[in-house]
Formats: structure tokens, C-alpha cells, sequence
């Protein structure tokens, strides 16, 4: 009899222990945390509203600026998050010394761009003649504005000079997108550093800031010296590499198994979530594909 019990309870337990928990992620259900750089902000957001549509799935959005988003997953307060740049080796190496392998997804192209006052005289800039005023050399350049001292833009215009921190002189820093545009309104012949994604894809609220703003045509600093072509941030340029300041939009997956972030990565590279990139103006990684349908009319009249 005790013997019988006993194996009651062993079976028992073996099958609580293989019930499967209805709240357990999956690729395509359950509830995720992605950190999302506050730049590309709006098309991460327009690609999980029409995912969640499709899938039983909680994504919980936390914009944050780049380094601030790099801090979140190496201190454990996050595992998936979207770049616009990979993670260094040395800052990698945390993962894999957990046995982690990260999941990198490419998944669109962004750019960096200058924005001025629609009644500034300027239209385009030389980007020798900002990296010499990040040196603080001799340039036709007086004041940048910045978003955010923590941006991607910030580190690409960085990385590009050659620093390890932008001048203070002349660099200002504001608090936000809206607070960027509504600054370039309201001010001439001043130019600011941004993203492209806010501007392809803005708010409501922002619609009297865009009215005022201007989008500038850059000149590759490695433009051969008779090349006196500017080239403005679209998808033409993106996909031709003629503009100088693209990046790639990365998902970040250290989550270590088959999770959401596995399936909302392979969402934003197949053919729907490339489709939005196309759609928002930002260049997809790989172009959707499109089926035309061809109906053959038969003339019946003789």
C-alpha cells in the first residue's frame, strides 16, 4: 500500500512538473520587455501595433537614448533591444561568459541628418566642415544642437572627429525630438542633429515645428574634390550609400532561448515588417517582395 502511494505521488509530480504554464513566453506569445532607442522610436512602435494584431503578444516599449539602452541589457534590467549599432566585443563578452549567443537582426537603414529654419539661407552642409567644428578647428559652423548628449547621433558624429566626448563650445544639448524642432522653428541659421526616423514619421503634436523645419543636403567628406554633389537622407540615397551618415537598425536578442524577441525579429525582417519600413520612408534591409496580378480582359465583340 505505502509503496503504491509512493508512486502516486512520484507521478504525480513528474506531470505538475511538465504542465506547461500558460503565461510561458513563446515566439509568438507571452510578454516581453524591448528597450528601443528613442531616435528610431516610431517604426519599432508601427511594426508591434500591426504585430500584435497577428499575434497574441505583450511588448512593453521603453524608449531610452543609446547608451542608456547599452546599460539596460549589461545590467540585467533588459535582454532584447533596438540599436542602431552591435554591441562591442568587450561588451559582449558578459554574455557569453553566461553562455548566451546573441541573436543580432538587421532589419532597416536609418541616417543621421541636419535640420535648419525653413528661412535659413543655408540648404546644405559640408560634413568635413562639422567634423572640424567638433575638433573645435576653424569652420563655417557656429552652434549644433543636439537631441540628446547620449544619442547615437552624437556617438556617430563623435566616432567620425575622432573624439571620445564632443566640445561643450557651441554644442547644446535639449531634452527631447520636440523640444529639437520646435527650437529650429523658432530660431535661424541654426542647425540641428537628428535622426531620420522622427522626421519621416512625426507625432501629431509636432505637425507647426515641421512646417518651419528644413531637412539639409549633406556633402560626403569623401566626395572627390570636384564632386560637388549634395545628397539628401531618402531611400534612393540610403540604398545607393551616396549619403554619408546611414546606419543600421539592429534587434538585439540576449535572451538566450526562443522567445519574443526571436519571433518579433523575425516579424520586422519577413515580408510584413518590411513592408512598414519601406512604407515609413526608412530603407528595409531586404526589398519586399510585390506580386502584381495581370487579368487578361477577352474581348467578346466581333
Amino acid at each position: 500500500m505505502k509503496r503504491t502511494v509512493f508512486f502516486a505521488f512520484i507521478i504525480g509530480f513528474v506531470l505538475l512538473g511538465c504542465k506547461q504554464d500558460p503565461e510561458e513566453q513563446t515566439i509568438l506569445k507571452g510578454h516581453a520587455r524591448i528597450i528601443v532607442d528613442e531616435e528610431v522610436f516610431p517604426i519599432v512602435e508601427d511594426a508591434y501595433w500591426v504585430f500584435k494584431t497577428q499575434y497574441p503578444a505583450e511588448l512593453t516599449l521603453d524608449s531610452l537614448p543609446e547608451s542608456e539602452s547599452v546599460n539596460a541589457l549589461l545590467s540585467g534590467k533588459a535582454e532584447i533591444a533596438v540599436l542602431t549599432r552591435k554591441l562591442t566585443k568587450k561588451e559582449e563578452g558578459k554574455f557569453r561568459s553566461e553562455g548566451i549567443q546573441p541573436r543580432i537582426t538587421p532589419f532597416a537603414k536609418d541616417a543621421v541628418v541636419f535640420l535648419t529654419n525653413v528661412a535659413s539661407r543655408d540648404t546644405v552642409i559640408n560634413l568635413s566642415d562639422v567634423i572640424s567644428f567638433l575638433r573645435g578647428e576653424s569652420s563655417p559652423i557656429k552652434k549644433l544642437v543636439f537631441e540628446n548628449p547620449n544619442s547615437g547621433s552624437v556617438r556617430l558624429l563623435d566616432s567620425l572627429a575622432g573624439l571620445n566626448k564632443s566640445p561643450k563650445k557651441n554644442v547644446y544639448s535639449l531634452d527631447s525630438h520636440e523640444s529639437v524642432l520646435k527650437y529650429i522653428a523658432e530660431n535661424e541659421n541654426v542647425i540641428a542633429v537628428t535622426a531620420l526616423n522622427p522626421i519621416l514619421q512625426p507625432y501629431e503634436k509636432w505637425e507647426p515645428y515641421m512646417k518651419k523645419v528644413k531637412v539639409m543636403g549633406v556633402r560626403n567628406v569623401k566626395s572627390a574634390k570636384k564632386d560637388d554633389t549634395y545628397y539628401k537622407p531618402n531611400q534612393t540615397n540610403l540604398a545607393l550609400g551616396t549619403y554619408p551618415l546611414i546606419r543600421t537598425l539592429y534587434l538585439l536578442n540576449y535572451q538566450g532561448k526562443a522567445g519574443l524577441g526571436t519571433g518579433f525579429a523575425s516579424y520586422l525582417a519577413g515580408q510584413d515588417g518590411q513592408r512598414i519600413v519601406l512604407k515609413s520612408g526608412l530603407l528595409p534591409e531586404r526589398t519586399p517582395s510585390r506580386i502584381i496580378n495581370i487579368r487578361k480582359e477577352i474581348n467578346t465583340t466581333k
